[in-house]
């Protein structure tokens, strides 16, 4: 699975050359056009970065980054014309990770992207760990210590989406929108049957995936 990540753009054009620079270099492009439409996509999938400008009708880039700050520490990036030291200490005050000034370069945009996703998960090429934990989105591996672990790719995907939000609650809602998508039919129970079986294969590190009653699961370290 290829990074994925959120541009938030209200221009056509400037969405539309971001999305195929970056789908060109493989990473999947997300697109909103405006703060609420941002928010709503926001909340039904995982991000590994949110692009984000900061002049938009409606809620603002500022806005936006405040309410996803609420819940998430993705890392974000704002794209402005605004290039003043005051705009940019606003933005870095409401807990954006990087401020990039139209017009730019797209592959020093894209750069700035790409570590600051490799720095969200801690490690220098992009592994996603918890505990005994790692995940490689690259080489889609993972391994529990030292030991290979085969997953399903729907286990794949679900050990996915806990370890980028490690430490936060996620209900059984949500999983199955950003696991098994928002046309998905079923019931929760598929929720609950595939957790069996991951935390059935992680082994040892089963017991990182913890049970919340009545409100869903969530990552651990130990």
């Amino acid at each position: 699975m290829s990074d994925v990540i959120l541009v938030v753009e209200d221009e056509p054009r400037m969405r539309t050359i971001l999305a195929d620079y970056f789908t060109a270099h493989g990473v999947e492009a997300v697109l909103a056009g405006d703060g609420e439409s941002a928010l709503e996509v926001f909340a039904h999938r995982d991000f590994d970065a949110v692009l984000l400008d900061v002049m938009m009708p409606g809620r603002d880039g500022y806005g936006v980054c405040r309410a996803i700050r609420r819940e998430s520490a993705v890392p974000i990036l704002f794209l402005t014309a605004l290039g003043g030291e005051d705009q940019a200490l606003q933005g870095y005050a409401l807990g954006c990770d990087d401020y990039v000034t139209k017009p730019f370069s797209l592959a020093l945009l894209f750069a700035k992207t790409a570590a600051l996703i490799r720095r969200s998960r801690g490690t220098p090429d992009g592994t996603l760990a918890c505990g005994a934990i790692r995940l490689s989105p690259g080489s889609h591996s993972c391994t529990v210590g030292n030991q290979t672990v085969k997953l399903s790719p729907k286990e794949y995907d679900l050990l996915l989406c806990l370890l980028r939000n490690r430490g936060r609650v996620l209900s059984r809602a949500q999983l199955l929108d950003r696991v098994w998508g928002l046309d998905f039919q079923g019931e929760d129970r598929a929720v609950d049957v595939q957790m069996k079986n991951l935390r059935s294969a992680l082994g040892s590190a089963g017991g990182q995936i913890k049970t919340v009653f009545k409100a869903g699961y969530k990552l651990e370290a130990e």
